[in-house]
């Protein structure tokens, strides 16, 4: 850890990721609109594309947390030629402030040059964890998410992320790329904060997890909310008519646009916008603002995806 910096001080409840609201994670207190931190590795997200601008990367980090942003998502396995995501979190924010919470994901395993390898096994995840733990200077994660990678059953993956719970490693538990099923899997063996799926204007297969997570009071967190069936890539650069009658209404960005809808689907909604622009990140934490008319919002419900 770099010890030479001093925590970031922020006014609890005047920053712009405050103005969508709150949500407890467990014990833990979040701003609803949080960070992915998947896009900072390079062009082609965490695949092998051309590695980002470091000092821009750091400054999109530092950013975020200075407009109040206290949940930020990332894995080990979000890297590039010349870039880690949880480096690039340690540098930029590191000594942590107390009220940021960094979730995390195991589950998925690539090779050291960048291929993806067979996911892990139950065995494997302590390892996944630890190296986790490392490359963020931790001495536990606030939350890891389990990765769902095909499996029917998540019950041995889940269990050995419990022991490790149990083990002071991990202080809360979620899971990602998930069925209904899975979720009940999950909490009958320990408790779950929190639920990580696709899921956006146009992308709503995951419509009823969402229910479920708001009776339940988890957390659902959407990726994906902007880039769509760009998914890893990002956006795809062609827009619905629907949204871009709703950013022409309004004089913003669909993204803008995108995010607000996602926002309006419940409370216990926490997207996780990513980018590695400074510009970008402004223009994702303005969604919280904006306000959307129930005829605008039901517009935006009947996109269907391409």
């Amino acid at each position: 850890m770099n010890g030479e910096r001093e925590p970031m001080d922020r006014a609890p409840g005047t920053s712009p990721a405050a103005a969508a609201g709150s949500w407890r994670l467990g014990d833990m207190e979040v701003n609803r609109i949080g960070f992915g931190a998947m896009r900072l590795t390079g062009s082609a997200a965490f695949h092998l594309g051309t590695p980002s601008d470091r000092d821009r990367a750091l400054e999109v980090l530092r950013r975020a947390v200075e407009l109040g942003v206290n949940h930020i998502d990332t894995a080990a396995f979000y890297f590039s030629r010349l870039r880690s995501a949880n480096e690039l979190i340690n540098s930029a924010l590191s000594p942590y402030p107390d009220d940021l919470v960094i979730a995390t994901k195991v589950g998925p395993a690539r090779t050291a040059s960048g291929e993806w390898a067979a996911p892990a096994r139950p065995d494997e995840l302590r390892g996944q964890v630890e190296e986790n733990l490392r490359q963020l200077g931790r001495d536990h994660l606030d939350l890891v998410n389990l990765r769902v990678m095909g499996q029917d059953s998540v019950a041995e993956h889940f269990g050995a992320l419990a022991d490790l719970r149990e083990a002071g490693l991990i202080r809360h538990l979620g899971v990602s790329g998930v069925r209904p099923h899975h979720l009940a899997e999950a909490r009958a063996i320990a408790p779950v904060v929190c639920v990580q799926n696709q899921y956006g204007v146009g992308s709503r297969d995951a419509e009823e997890l969402v229910r479920l997570c708001a009776a339940q009071r988890i957390a659902f967190v959407p990726f994906f909310s902007i880039a769509g069936d760009g998914r890893a890539a990002g956006a795809t650069g062609t827009e619905s008519g629907e949204v871009l009658a709703v950013a022409r209404a309004h004089g913003v960005s669909p993204a803008r646009v995108r995010l607000a809808w996602t926002l309006r689907q419940g409370d216990h909604v926490l997207p996780i916008p990513g980018t590695g622009n400074p510009d970008h990140l402004v223009d994702n934490l303005a969604a919280a603002t904006l306000h959307l008319t129930d005829e605008e919002a039901a517009l935006l419900s009947a996109v269907r995806a391409a």
